[in-house]
């Protein structure tokens, strides 16, 4: 009896779709599956490696014996190879070898495999995805969490540096269990509506963060199997926490097991280093020309969704992918087709991608991370735009720092940097994101981004905090920032979360607390996040006091709010402002509240109305203003 058997899970549909770019469930047949032929349990393999003259697998199972397991070519010549294995089981390590170009002697891991060895091993691992869920509940009514004017507050978390077992041991992981015990209270706490994990597909480097990808199809064994990272997901979903994965198709590293050089020659990469390779990361650029390599990625794209249930994909590195002459030098580079700098497979490739998705499942959102003026990034594909949900607000980011670092007598001087996001809020869907680039490669912490004595900077960072939760848009903070990290985010360790028996930064955590609860309860924070219809500036007059008021609106007139900001150490008392509309009686929210680590000595528990022109709606109220705070009226 032959080693292997020759069975077929593609149909010639299946290949035809896949080479033309539009089949996007390839690991439904692509990869390692169980089986039963002629009454036989066994393991299927489907590889495609249109280079290579043979290939086989190998394992435990045969003592890694190269030759021994051959996989049958398919007879229409897709470079598809494939067999069944009789008898093979569940936990079972293997490669494939693959004779490549010019006799090449290859051992790749499985592109599709669900299931990889802990690193530094790096075998696939044969596995199942059968599990039961129990989150039935939040997909029924995830549309209404997931919309675009629904609260978004986005904790953007490492795995394995949030919590380990032993702090400063970078071998040391909870598992997907463990984290989740820890997690979903805290995050619960929080109030935060959404938790945005750094990318947990396999990968062989922790220092790449987890964004230089070898497994598009498994999460990582760091942390357990497939079945647990499900856990997690599933009881985040069960405690109402919305689930949003990063997600790497612009580049992948060239570690022997993985994709570069696949079957010895330039298969998964463009063969022209001028778009193949990334000068930034020392990493290979997919082939979005290449029909396979797109079924490949928008399969990857859709298998999280699909077998996971995440609600979202926050897409890395989208500049890079869009530009042709991006971090290239002039000749470094050629123009495409039109003479133009974008990379028009690339292009087309985010448009499907994004077509994909919202039509298999169209209460997600997807994200991109992009730092360019690009139009249309969060702008449907039948307008001309690439149709993302939301796109990172990286000018915003840019701005709002440079602000907040400088001395607030200085700041008179920069209130337009300061009030420019709103000047072009409204082209696209915008996330606010203090991602963790920012707190890395000596860019410090958020709490010393702040000017000042020790008060003063918490002061600040509480105000940069309300003004980012009351800012039209999603929001998006890294872990630490919540609680005023004193040191830059270190993937080796976890989080400081000692600085928490200190009253700053534990009452810093409950300022955040309050901040998300205030934005779920206030329909004006959230409502018209992404519409013209959801702001509006009161008062920018004031630029030697530096003190900037705006409203934010909801569905109904009542559900106004008025936020005022002063970004000065210097109180204000009796400070007038004039509006059109409805009369603020209340505060709601005060960032110098002693329950913030605030003075507490400013409140404004009565509020003075007077009418300027009662027909016309115009009021003004007296208010008085903390230092370096903010304050919410409703």
């Amino acid at each position: 009896m032959h080693r292997v058997w020759n069975h077929s899970l593609l149909t010639d549909g299946d290949v035809r779709d896949f080479q033309n770019g539009t089949h996007y469930r390839l690991y439904e047949c692509f990869g390692s599956h169980e089986v039963i032929l002629e009454n036989t349990p066994g393991v299927q393999f489907s590889l495609w490696a249109p280079n290579a003259t043979q290939v086989s697998v190998k394992g435990h199972f045969n003592n890694w014996q190269d030759d021994e397991y051959l996989l049958y070519p398919r007879w229409d010549k897709s470079g598809i190879w494939e067999g069944f294995i009789p008898g093979l089981k569940r936990g079972e390590a293997y490669k494939y070898h693959i004779v490549g170009y010019k006799g090449r002697r290859l051992d790749k891991g499985d592109p599709f495999a669900h299931f990889w060895e802990k690193r530094p091993q790096t075998a696939s691992i044969t596995w199942s995805l059968a599990y039961n869920w129990n989150d039935q509940r939040w997909m029924r009514h995830r549309k209404k969490n997931n919309a675009l004017d629904a609260p978004w507050s986005i904790y953007e978390l490492h795995l394995a540096s949030w919590q380990r077992p032993v702090p400063t041991d970078e071998e040391s992981y909870n598992s997907y269990d463990q984290i989740g015990e820890r997690l979903i209270p805290y995050l619960l706490e929080m109030a935060f509506t959404h938790v945005e994990f750094m990318p947990v597909m396999e990968h062989p480097f922790d220092g790449s963060w987890g964004y230089q990808c070898t497994g598009f199809f498994a999460p990582t064994s760091r942390f357990g199997d497939p079945q647990g990272f499900m856990r997690l997901i599933d009881a985040l979903h069960q405690a109402g926490i919305g689930v949003i994965l990063d997600w790497v198709p612009s580049h992948f590293p060239y570690d022997a097991h993985g994709l570069f050089m696949f079957d010895g020659t330039h298969t998964y990469e463009y063969a022209d280093m001028r778009k193949g390779y990334h000068p930034d990361w020392n990493s290979y650029v997919f082939n979005y020309k290449r029909g396979e390599v797109k079924s490949f990625l928008i399969s990857s794209a859709r298998f999280w969704f699909d077998k996971f249930h995440i609600d979202g994909i926050r897409v890395d590195a989208v500049s890079s992918m869009l530009k042709l002459n991006y971090s290239r030098e002039e000749g470094q580079w050629e123009p495409n087709e039109f003479g133009g700098d974008g990379n028009l497979e690339a292009i087309a490739f985010l448009r499907d991608l994004n077509e994909t998705i919202y039509r298999d499942f169209p209460d997600v959102q997807t994200m991109a991370e992009e730092a360019t003026d690009w139009p249309g990034v969060s702008k449907p594909t039948f307008q001309g735009g690439l149709g993302f949900g939301m796109k990172w607000m990286m000018g915003w980011m840019h701005d709002t720092l440079d602000y907040f670092k400088i001395d607030p007598l200085f700041r008179k001087d920069q209130q337009d940097k300061f009030s420019f996001s709103m000047m072009y809020f409204y082209d696209e869907n915008f996330l606010l994101p203090f991602s963790h680039d920012e707190v890395v490669h000596g860019k410090s912490p958020m709490l010393y981004k702040m000017p000042g004595d020790e008060w003063q900077k918490f002061a600040n960072l509480r105000l940069l905090y309300t003004y980012m939760w009351t800012h039209p848009g999603a929001k998006l903070l890294f872990m630490g920032g919540e609680f005023g990290q004193t040191g830059e985010w270190d993937y080796q360790s976890e989080l400081s979360w000692g600085l928490l028996q200190y009253d700053c930064h534990r009452d810093l955590r409950h300022c955040v607390s309050r901040l998300n609860q205030l934005l779920r309860a206030e329909p004006a924070l959230y409502f018209n996040q992404f519409n013209t219809d959801g702001f509006e500036w009161v008062d920018l007059q004031h630029r030697s006091e530096s003190v900037m008021v705006y409203k934010r609106k909801g569905r109904r007139p009542q559900d106004d709010l008025l936020v005022i900001l002063n970004m000065t150490p210097v109180e204000r008392l009796d400070w007038p402002i004039e509006y059109t509309g409805k009369a603020f009686q209340k505060e709601i929210f005060n960032s110098d509240a002693m329950e913030f680590w605030g003075t507490g000595r400013i409140q404004n528990q009565s509020i003075v109305h007077q009418w300027v022109d009662k027909k016309a709606k115009r009021s003004r109220i007296i208010v008085n203003l903390p230092a370096l705070s903010g304050i919410v009226l409703k």
